[in-house]
This record gives C-alpha cells, structure tokens and sequence, in this order.
C-alpha cells in the first residue's frame, strides 16, 4: 500500500466525482457496462486507500437525478444490479473495517431491490464510527436542498428558528462528524461540481484529474492529496506570512550573484551571498540566517561536486532551520530529496513545478506560474545569459510573493 510522507495534512472528507466510466470503455474498444464494471472495481481499490491513510469520510457520485434515467435501459439494468452486488461484496468489509455506509439522495424511485440493499446495508452497518462512506444515488444537490426545506416546513419550524446547524440537521449528511467535504476530486477533465453536496462544499478544495476514473489509481489519488495538503485554506480569514516580505529585485541579485560565486569557487563569498539571500528570502534573524545559509552553501558546493548525499544532508538542514523557524508546513527530507534530484539530473520544468509546490506549500495549479518562470531563470542562467537570467529570476520572485504573500 502507497504511504504518504511524514506530516501530509490529510483531509477529513473526500468526495469524488467518478466521471469517464463510458468513455474509458469506448476508448478501448468495449461495451460502455465495461466502464462501470471497471468503475466498481476501481471504488473499492481507493476506498482502501483511503482508509490507510487514515481520511475518515469518503463520498462517492454514483448516479444523479439529471442522467440515469436518460440513460439506455440495458445500462441502468446493469448499474442497479451492480450496484446490488458491489454492497453485497462492501458489506462484509465494511463491518470488519468499522465502516458505516450512508444513502445520500432520493429513496422514492430507484428500484425497490436497490433500496432494499441501501436500507439493509445502512442498519447493519449504522454502529460503525471508524469511517463513513457515503454513495450519492439518485442524488442532485439542489434537490437535497429543496428535501431539507420541506422537511423542516413540515415540522412546523418558525422562520428566526433557522439557521446552518439546523439547516445541517435536515441533509443527507445530518449527525456525520465530517459533513463539510475538504477535497472535492472530478476525473475525465471535466471541470465542474454538477451540484455534489451542495450546501456542505462552501470551503471545499477542487482537484481536477483528466484520466477518466477507471485509471485513477491510488497512486493519483495520492497525488491529489499531496496537493491538497500544500494548500492554504483561509476559510475566509486572513493568513497574511509576514516572513515573506522580500523584495524580488534583491532576491534575483543575491540568488545569480552566489550562482557566480560558486562557479568561481569563492567560498567566502559564496557563504556571505547565501546568508544575506535565505536571511532577505525568510526574514531570519543574523543568527539564524547564518546556521541556515551556510548549510545551504555547503549543499551547493556539495552539489557541484556530485557529492549528492552530502548535498542532502545539508539540505535537509536547512531546510529544518526554516520549518521551526517560519513555520512552512512542508517536510525537510522531502523538499531535501526533490531539490538534488533537480540538480543530478537535466532539469524539467515539471520538476521545478514540484519543488516549487513543495517548498512553499502551494498547489500544482497555484505553483504553474512561478515554476515556469524560475525553470526558465535555470536555463538562462546555464547558458551564462546573466542578464536574461536576472529578468526571469525577478520575476520569478514577483509571482512568487504575490502567492504566498
């Protein structure tokens, strides 16, 4: 089983939107009931996976209110009896893990032995507190809404007696520890919400896959919340990082004058370039921009040398010095291993994207920009284009601060 790297911020509640089933299947030449089979199967490979690592909550799309009933009779015959048969297979699996399993949606037109199979699945499963699964059927967000609303008409509520927790109380996900999705992941490129648990995603984070879901494997989804978890979520407040005040034209100087530095092999003024860079970069006091900055001299000297775990090493300590210091929530080691891999290789701008995602806890989305204008800064400088370089290096460093500022 994949394993995610020590101090990922993994999200409580995950729904994914499992689109491109049909479209898998097509693509190959099969059936489109090919694609569900697959789907379900797939299901069941990423709901262990998430349990591994420990998500407590996962909600899966798998029919909505708009499109099954358009769909042709043979395909919606399949899909109910494999949805029959994939609770039947779940259900054992779900007792032993702890598992409660939740019908979201509608409960008065699929078919009686569908609903009969949700209903018995849900009592025997309802002691369950581990993890919640929660399968959307004949599910659409404003119609949950729209339930809720004439449920609480129904039962006399007065006007000034409503409000979020009681609304709460009235959906689908009433009394779950984790109404509120953290991470919301729609496969096949497709690049919208469809209305999935509409009232409780205010605040959720949105990951687009382009593979269609039979081919998300745990090793995507591992992606996608390694992602996630280098987000700032602000939930509407402010999370102004005071630490990341410098100004772009001293950080391009600094950064292309110890690049000099190190290819004329001038360590003192290597380690005094350094120095001034991370203590302008981080906003650290002398003291530590010293213990930081020539651990990062010693990484690049390192480096020139192909002394790669030498390089690591230093690294990682420095790297630890700015993680206790200004408070980046990323993991030394990691950002340590993604930089010299960098440096053993020929540099990708996809690469730079990572460790730019990496080390300032930005999404790929959110690093996109940033990262190609720092690879191309990289490329510039290795032809011994100073000047380009520098104009790239700026800014780099502009877009950088605009993000994380």
């Amino acid at each position: 089983m994949l394993t995610l790297p020590e101090g990922t911020k993994v999200p409580d509640h995950v729904v994914y939107i499992p689109d491109g089933n049909r479209r898998w299947a097509r693509a190959r030449g099969l059936p489109p009931i090919e694609g569900h089979r697959a789907g379900f199967e797939n299901t069941l490979r990423l709901m262990r996976a998430t349990r591994s690592w420990g998500i407590h909550t996962v909600t899966g799309w798998g029919l909505s209110t708009e499109n099954w009933l358009e769909r042709p009779k043979n395909e919606v015959e399949f899909l109910m009896r494999g949805m029959v048969r994939y609770l039947d297979k779940y259900l054992d699996e779900a007792q032993k893990e702890g598992i409660r399993v939740v019908h979201l949606g509608r409960k008065d037109r699929l078919p009686r032995v569908l609903l009969d199979k949700l209903a018995e699945v849900e009592e025997k499963t309802r002691g369950n507190a581990k993890h919640i699964y929660n399968l959307a059927l004949d599910y659409n967000g404003p119609d949950e809404i729209m339930r809720a609303v004439k449920r609480i008409i129904a039962d006399g509520i007065r006007p000034e007696q409503v409000d979020r927790k009681l609304m709460d109380s009235y959906m689908d996900t009433a009394g779950q520890p984790y109404p509120y999705p953290d991470l919301i992941i729609r496969t096949s490129g497709e690049q919208r919400t469809s209305g999935i648990l509409q009232w409780q995603s205010d605040y959720a984070e949105m990951y687009w896959e382009p593979d269609h879901f039979p081919d998300f494997s745990p090793a995507k989804l591992r992606e996608a919340i390694l992602d996630y978890s280098r987000r700032r979520r602000r939930f509407g407040g402010n999370d102004a990082m005071e630490h990341m005040a410098f100004k772009p034209q001293v950080m391009a100087k600094l950064e292309l004058d110890f690049r000099r530095a190190l290819g004329e092999s001038d360590n003192k003024k290597l380690s005094d370039l350094v120095i001034k860079y991370v203590r302008e970069q981080y906003g650290l006091s002398k003291g530590l921009a010293k213990t930081a900055g020539l651990g990062m001299a010693r990484a690049l000297r390192s480096g020139q040398q192909k002394d790669w775990e030498s390089a690591k090493k230093a690294l990682k300590g420095l790297y630890e010095v700015i993680k206790h210091n200004v408070g980046l929530a990323f993991e030394p080691e990691l950002v340590a291993n993604i930089e010299v891999n960098l440096w053993r290789g020929k540099q990708t701008e996809e690469e730079t994207r990572q460790l730019v995602a990496e080390k300032y806890r930005l999404s790929n989305f959110q690093a996109n920009k940033s990262a190609h204008l720092a690879y191309l800064a990289s490329m510039e400088t290795q032809k011994g284009n100073w000047e380009r370089a520098k104009w790239y290096m700026e800014k780099y460093y502009e877009a950088l601060k605009e993000r994380v500022a």
